[in-house]
């Protein structure tokens, strides 16, 4: 269901704040919200520096910056222990980076590509990005949940490779769920 550019990117800027509020009020599994939003968060990145940047001239530099900055403060919270301080700390820092970096692609960079690129080229971008950013995401999903796609037998295989006991009389949900406790 490919749309506009701007369509698709608001419309995870909407996703990734969604993500923060999550963690924010602690709800959930916080480590797989924030594998969640790694994963989002660094294929939106990727997909528009491919995609979108490259018809933003000289505007788009700033994006890339504030991009790598987020990527350093990610990187920190991934590392970083739920419930602790340091993670709400590192939380903070990326909320305040990544809202600021929203703030400024929606009010200047996306308005800016919506005078310059009618709406043919509009949603030429958005069928690039959307495709640049869904292989992304399902590249680094397969990294933070291994086994994701995998068949049963794949799972076996993976589980038997890993010497989990009691695999044989696993269904194919607890065979994902033991290779992914596998460290």
């Amino acid at each position: 269901m490919a749309t506009d550019v701007i369509t698709l990117i608001t419309n995870d800027h909407r996703k990734v704040e969604a993500l923060f509020e999550r963690l924010k009020k602690e709800e959930g599994d916080a480590k797989a919200t924030v594998a969640e939003l790694h994963a989002l968060l660094t294929a939106h990145a990727r997909a528009e520096e491919d995609r979108v940047y490259p018809d933003l001239d000289a505007e788009a530099h700033h994006g890339l910056e504030e991009h790598k900055e987020a990527e350093v403060i990610l990187d920190e919270l991934v590392r970083a222990t739920p419930g602790t301080s340091a993670f709400r700390q590192t939380l903070d820092k990326l909320v305040e980076a990544v809202s600021h970096h929203v703030e400024e692609e929606e009010s200047d960079l996306l308005p800016q590509l919506a005078r310059k690129a009618g709406h043919k080229r509009l949603q030429e971008l958005g069928r690039a990005f959307e495709q640049r950013r869904d292989e992304e995401l399902k590249a680094l999903r397969s990294v933070h949940d291994p086994g994701g796609d995998a068949t049963k037998a794949e799972l076996y295989e993976q589980a038997q490779k890993s010497d989990i006991p009691g695999r044989s009389q696993m269904d194919k949900e607890e065979l994902r769920e033991a290779v992914r406790e596998t460290p």
